[in-house]
């Protein structure tokens, strides 16, 4: 079975303290009952959590939908954005299967990272690593206006939301745009295709802005 790998990366520094980590823990909760809704979700996707803050954490490896249990994350420190970079990719290399001649490998991985702040490391090194790798498709959000939208860009190129609140409602939109992003890929893959630009996924929730280029 070819599997559609999902990797979060969410930035869990000390200034995700209070309401916004407990709307992410709340966040990864409705992210996993609407998966669990949709067949087509749990046939095919498999979640990655990797949590970032002085240092990065691969906290969920990538388990199937229907054995995944919602990590339970913390805010201290940092935000080593820069280590996420790097470690999504090892991750992604030791984890998803690489086709062969005979069959066919995963699907590329989806990316969805959420960060509040300034990255407190250099992204340099895991960016251009993080650029050589073939995902599916790379999304970000700038959750409220602390977070550096031109380093997002760099990432994630036009595909950046911006929330104008870290509050718990903007976060479960967040959550609640990344689930439906997830369903409609897992859909699309049924009838044989893939995403790979923002315009296939639904429209975020009106809690949520496209960054304009």
């Amino acid at each position: 079975m070819r599997r559609l790998p999902v990797y979060l990366l969410i930035d869990t520094s000390g200034s995700m303290s209070g309401e916004p980590i407990e709307a992410v823990k709340n966040g990864l909760q409705l992210l996993h009952s609407a998966l669990r809704k949709d067949p087509q979700a749990m046939e095919t996707a498999f979640l990655s959590v990797i949590t970032f803050s002085s240092n990065a954490s691969q906290v969920m490896p990538l388990t199937e939908v229907a054995s995944f249990r919602p990590p339970n994350v913390t805010a201290s420190g940092g935000t080593s954005l820069g280590a996420a970079l790097k470690l999504v990719v090892d991750c992604a290399d030791k984890e998803v299967n690489k086709g062969t001649s005979s069959e066919k490998g995963d699907w590329k991985p989806l990316v969805f990272l959420m960060t509040d702040g300034m990255p407190t490391d250099s992204i340099d090194s895991g960016l251009k690593k993080f650029k050589a790798a073939k995902w599916g498709l790379v999304v970000a959000c700038a959750a409220g206006h602390s977070a550096d939208t031109a380093v997002l860009q760099k990432i994630a190129g036009e595909n950046v939301l911006l929330l104008d609140t870290c509050d718990s409602a903007s976060i479960a939109a967040y959550f609640k745009f990344v689930s439906s992003s997830i369903v409609t890929t897992s859909q699309k893959i049924d009838s044989g295709g893939g995403v790979d630009s923002m315009s296939e996924l639904p429209p975020p929730p009106p809690e949520i802005s496209l960054l304009k280029p």
